[in-house]
């Protein structure tokens, strides 16, 4: 398969290690320094292209994707509130095709699945409220991070006393903590830390005054997270439309 890469960055170069270990070409290579290349042939013949940069970069790369006719996974979130809508428009309707998901790791989906199934569970237990952290590294522009809000998106739909989450508290790099987890009865607070050079941790806490109840998905590195959008766009290559996780893994739905 031939690949583009949209952002070569930390990620941008183990998808490049991962690609080419799975046999796959590297046709081009796009960062913030070559944006003309979108119209080079070398960016049209791939097959699929992979683009993880910023939620400022984001939704202009897929745009310009389009445009050249090649397919897109895209791994950057903080930027699928504001364009999802017309993103699934563009693809089925306009014949594009877009693979979209804040989070690649094969642990983090099966983590997701297992949210579900526990915000299932302690529906039936309404003594134990619910709230959740998550943990990435100070590069990080988004917070709550866009996997956080799927998890937490994930517990709201399977949880009859949560209506939508909230923003809780946000540690920054050097300890300073800034907003409240104080919410109402319906809410569910996603708290946020940033420090070090964390690749990321989820956490999810349900607590009652008798016990409480965590389950934790923590990333050791970037690889997970790279091996999952190279099938992502293995899968991408013989598939259009809207595409997510639940396509790839059919035991999310």
């Amino acid at each position: 398969m031939k690949i583009a890469l949209i952002g070569y960055g930390k990620m941008g170069k183990e998808i490049e290690r991962i690609a080419l270990s799975r046999g796959h070409r590297i046709t081009c290579v796009i960062d913030c320094d070559n944006q003309q290349d979108f119209a080079s042939e070398a960016f049209k013949e791939a097959d699929v292209a992979i683009e993880f940069t910023t939620p400022g970069s984001a939704y202009a790369n897929c745009l310009k994707a389009f445009e050249a006719g090649v397919k897109v996974v895209s791994g950057s979130t903080g930027w699928m509130a504001a364009h999802g809508d017309e993103m699934r428009s563009l693809c089925r309707e306009g014949g594009n095709t877009l693979f979209w998901s804040s989070n690649f790791s094969l642990g983090v989906a099966i983590f997701s699945a297992l949210n579900k199934y526990l915000a299932r569970i302690m529906n039936q237990f309404p003594a134990y409220d619910v709230s959740m952290t998550e943990t990435h590294h100070i590069h990080k522009l988004d917070a709550p991070s866009g996997t956080a809000i799927t998890l937490a998106e994930g517990i709201v739909e399977n949880l009859d006393r949560k209506s939508h989450w909230v923003k809780g508290t946000l540690t920054a790099p050097d300890g300073t903590v800034s907003g409240t987890d104080a919410c109402a009865p319906d809410e569910l607070p996603v708290s946020s830390v940033r420090r070090d050079e964390v690749p990321g941790i989820h956490s999810i806490r349900y607590e009652s005054e008798a016990d409480s109840i965590t389950i934790t998905h923590d990333a050791k590195n970037r690889s997970g997270f790279a091996l999952g959008a190279v099938l992502a766009a293995e899968y991408t290559a013989t598939h259009t439309g809207f595409l997510g996780m639940e396509d790839l893994f059919p035991f999310l739905k």
